[in-house]
């Protein structure tokens, strides 16, 4: 293992594909495939795409051909240097509650299944069609690229979703490709972790899986040596690697809410963000999240507001299921708690759902969320929003104007309302909706589009947009938490130049602990160490 080996073009016209399964959800494999594509990539010896063949996740990500594919795979993306695209992630599953989820098959939302359609007895339909999704996109990826690296999903060993799978094994198996198994040591019983779940499978799956990397590992590695050594003798596969525990590695959470901050004992500027059970895109907080100037937190909307601390700056976030999680935040007191924030002189902004939430209403007519009706608002903005089933989805660049100023903004749109306001007034954002790009051609749908966005409530207390990635600009950042009081003037965050730092990052770690010699002759199909010559 060590840096001395490098990365190097699988040998072949065709592309080779490496897989990377989980002995469980979040084991490490969306950071691990990351970390693959930028240590291949900045090589510059292939061309290199990520792909997972099925998502379930509410944070999501725009591509450059007009759809949506999972922010971990919009992550993986851009350590290959490569636009997103939604080849990278075919099947997306959007939860929308407890049971049922709205599908998204290449970029774009079919419809709203039950979890039964995807589990259950009757789930042979789904999934023949999903697999022939998957299996499109991943044909037309090999024509394209020379190395695709392949996240799984949860763990290839669930043994009640093993028939038809098209997440893991299934995946693997169709397209005859090998599998590295990753499994998180700090959660515990990593030995019993990586055995046990190559005991569930099949002769022909447990052939394919050539190596183990064992993640987030912290003390001696002396110490475990001797386990190693086992592991291998007890499976007779090699141990790739030993990933050392990375503190603060800040990348895009794939979907779980990331509540790990930054020190800010010193701040004094305090935010907090609202929680909804069905929260979506909450990466667009991450950078007020990590900066230190900032007193952060994360308010859960599941239980009683009664007891919730101040703040200077509330934010209502985007939600998949807006009339649901809009009642929850009503019935809990959160309504309450908003009012008595803005009567102490507070901020609030609203994005996406959460500026709906401030409205009105928000009717749903079609029942594009569920069953169809009205639900009152919050009443904080003199606008109504209408839910409707054709999904806007794009990329965006434009300008917000704000004290006088304007500065510069970009980010995405993904919702399905639209939100009429009942008093002519000023729209703080404006911005171009990026053109779609399919097979190299440009679509002219979105071509040029201007967007007016958003509203300033009367009292200049309260902000609401459509507007994705608000925070992701730097000096929009900065002039809109000075909108919300804070006197300090701070250096807010780039996200996309962090973002690159924690990539390259990751790819360091792998190239002094992965065996690249080993993952080399894996990705050439042997099964066997080839010694290359550092250069």
């Amino acid at each position: 293992m060590g840096k001395s080996s490098l990365p190097k073009a699988p040998v072949g016209k065709d592309a080779h594909t490496l897989m990377v399964q989980g002995t469980a959800s979040d084991a490490g494999k969306t950071t691990l495939v990351a970390g693959l594509c930028r240590l291949y990539a900045r090589s510059g010896t292939a061309k290199i795409a990520p792909f997972k063949p099925q998502n379930m996740a509410l944070n999501s990500a725009v591509t450059i051909d007009g759809g949506e594919i999972g922010r971990a795979q919009a992550l993986q993306a851009a350590a290959c240097f490569q636009s997103p695209h939604t080849d990278f992630n075919p099947v997306l599953l959007k939860p929308a509650s407890n049971t049922a989820a709205q599908v998204i098959f290449q970029g774009k939302a079919l419809t709203q299944l039950e979890a039964a359609s995807f589990f259950g007895k009757n789930r042979g339909e789904y999934k023949s069609r999903a697999m022939e999704v998957v299996l499109d996109s991943w044909q037309r990826l090999k024509s394209q690229y020379q190395l695709i690296f392949v996240e799984g999903a949860g763990s290839p060993a669930e043994i009640n979703l093993r028939e038809g799978d098209i997440a893991n094994m299934g995946f693997a198996e169709e397209v005859d490709c090998p599998v590295i198994l990753v499994a998180d040591i700090d959660k515990g019983g990593v030995f019993a972790q990586l055995v046990g779940t190559l005991e569930l499978l099949s002769d022909s799956e447990r052939e394919r899986v050539k190596g183990f990397v064992i993640n987030r590992f912290r003390g001696d590695i002396s110490l475990l040596q001797s386990g190693l050594e086992w592991l291998e003798e007890r499976t007779g596969k090699p141990v790739i690697g030993v990933l050392p525990y990375l503190e603060d590695l800040r990348l895009d959470a794939e979907d779980a809410v990331n509540t790990a901050s930054t020190d800010s004992s010193g701040a004094n500027f305090k935010v907090q963000v609202l929680v909804h059970p069905r929260i979506s895109n909450h990466t667009d907080f991450d950078a007020l999240r990590l900066n230190p100037h900032i007193d952060f937190s994360y308010l859960n909307t599941s239980v009683s507001a009664q007891g919730a601390s101040a703040a200077d700056l509330m934010i209502i976030p985007g939600s998949k299921s807006v009339r649901d999680d809009l009642r929850t935040l009503i019935n809990n007191g959160w309504g309450e708690h908003i009012r008595r924030h803005l009567r102490y002189g507070g901020k609030v902004i609203g994005i996406c759902g959460g500026y709906q939430m401030l409205g009105l209403e928000v009717d749903d007519p079609a029942g594009v969320e569920g069953e169809a009706g009205v639900t009152d608002g919050l009443e904080l903005l003199s606008l109504i929003t209408e839910l409707k089933p054709q999904k806007q989805v794009h990329n965006v660049e434009g300008t917000l104007r704000l004290g006088g100023h304007e500065y510069p903004v970009k980010g995405y749109e993904i919702h399905c309302g639209h939100s009429h306001k009942l008093r002519p007034v000023d729209s703080p954002l404006t911005w171009q909706r990026a053109v779609i790009e399919d097979a190299g051609s440009a679509i002219h749908r979105g071509d040029g589009l201007l967007v007016d966005d958003g509203m300033i409530s009367e009292d200049n207390q309260i902000f609401g947009t459509y507007l994705h990635g608000l925070f992701d600009s730097p000096e929009a950042t900065a002039a809109l938490l000075q909108w919300a009081g804070m006197s300090e003037n701070i250096h807010a965050l780039d996200m996309d130049e962090l973002r690159e730092q924690e990539l390259d990052r990751l790819a360091d770690t792998l190239a002094e602990h992965l065996d690249i010699n080993l993952l080399n002759a894996i990705l050439d199909g042997s099964d066997t160490i080839k010694t290359e010559a550092a250069s």
